[in-house]
């Protein structure tokens, strides 16, 4: 680890990546492969765990974390409201839990994993690549010199333009992008913005979940 100090940051977002390309190629295996990658991933950050340290060390003040969830909150409806004015990258597949012939038991704990995933393992991932290792690394390729949180537009621009580019609601993606980006720029810390992206996620689950808005998911 300590030669390729990039692989804790880089490795499980690959991973999570690799699995997800999967997808269209083995579509009755979605659930499967969505389990698989949610345990997958979470195991990689775990075992990496001391890694990332560093970056959420700092604790947070009260202030700062009701800032974090005002803006996980914030992004969520930016992301649920214009759904259906705002152009979109491809057409996503969606993931319905109750379509793949499961028992109801089973049902539950995919929707379980699911939730997991999206509201835990992502953010932690997501924001460690995007917002640690990216932000920085764009600044200087020796990532650990650059501190948390620095500016620079050109980075800025970077992470939050690539971070649209991975969502199909991607002018969205571009506002939870500056709003997250924003956070660890002014906070210094991994802290709030993981914290307001598993907001965003977890509300989006439960909205998913109570109107069926699948494509979502």
């Amino acid at each position: 680890m300590l030669e390729k100090p990039w692989a804790p940051y880089v490795v499980p977002f690959a991973v999570f990546m690799l699995f997800t390309a999967l997808s269209p190629v083995w579509p009755d295996g979605r659930p499967l492969l969505y389990i698989a990658k949610t345990l997958v991933v979470g195991a990689l950050l775990w075992h990496w765990r001391e890694a990332y340290r560093p970056d959420i060390a700092a604790p947070l003040g009260l202030r700062d974390y009701a800032i974090a969830v005002g803006a996980g909150l914030l992004v969520l409806a930016a992301w649920v409201l214009p759904e259906e004015f705002l152009p979109q990258l491809g057409q996503p597949a969606g993931f319905d839990p109750c379509g793949f012939g499961w028992p109801p038991a089973a049902v539950v704990g995919l929707i379980a994993v699911r939730l997991a995933g999206a509201a835990v393992v992502v953010p932690v991932m997501e924001e460690l690549f995007w917002r640690s290792f990216i932000l920085r690394y764009a600044i200087n390729p020796d990532f650990r010199s650059v501190p948390l949180g620095t500016f620079s537009w050109f980075s800025f621009g970077v992470v939050v333009v690539l971070f649209a580019l991975e969502h199909h609601q991607v002018v969205p993606g571009l506002f939870a992008g500056i709003i997250y980006t924003g956070e660890v720029v002014a906070q210094k810390n991994l802290r709030g913005c993981i914290l307001a992206h598993a907001v965003t996620s977890l509300g989006l689950g439960v909205y998913v979940l109570a109107t069926s808005g699948w494509h979502f998911w």
